[in-house]
């Protein structure tokens, strides 16, 4: 998958500018499960504007998921579910160990894709359809352009058409509540 990232910054002089402009470099196109990507498009520990040009935290960041306050954004491709369902599953759990760090261990092992995290997410569907399925209710069918305010509820994606779909995400970590 090739994301393509503008990110902006300060000259020598303060003005606004293009820092840079090319693919975003953490992308990894998944081989035991064909035609599933994901890419960190960047990442920010805090919500503290950056002054001058800002570090891409994205290449060295330890978690997909951004730690309270923080924030990341996320382009994912799914293949069609029939992909996952016939993929090696110990080879794709080893590989989504690896590639997505932070986030695959949690992951349901009861039921495949669910997973939960301590984030807020603001989804947003580019390209195809996606079925968004909760621990309760009907599964709910999303199309391009439609967007998911996810609060950190066990959740799963499903692709059911022939096609891949994509989503874009910004996490927003959130503290622990408190008892």
């Amino acid at each position: 998958m090739h994301v393509r990232r503008i990110v902006t910054g300060f000259d020598e002089k303060g003005r606004s500018c293009v820092v840079s402009d090319g693919p975003a470099p953490r992308t990894h196109d998944f081989v035991h499960i064909p035609g599933f990507s994901n890419t960190l498009v960047w990442s920010m520990q805090d919500v503290t504007a950056p002054r001058g040009t800002p570090a891409d935290l994205s290449v060295t960041a330890e978690s997909l998921l951004p730690g309270p306050g923080g924030s990341g954004m996320t382009v994912v491709r799914f293949p069609p579910s029939s992909v996952f369902a016939s993929a090696d599953v110990a080879a794709a759990e080893a590989e989504q160990r690896q590639a997505l760090p932070g986030l695959a261990h949690r992951f349901d092992p009861e039921r495949p894709g669910f997973h939960t995290t301590p984030t807020v997410d603001y989804v947003i569907v580019l390209d195809g359809e996606l079925w968004l399925e909760l621990d309760h209710g009907p599964q709910t069918l999303l199309r391009k352009g439609d967007v998911v305010i996810q609060n950190g509820t066990p959740h799963a994606w499903h692709n059911r058409t022939s096609q891949p779909a994509v989503l874009a995400a910004v996490s927003v970590g959130t503290h622990p509540v408190s008892d």
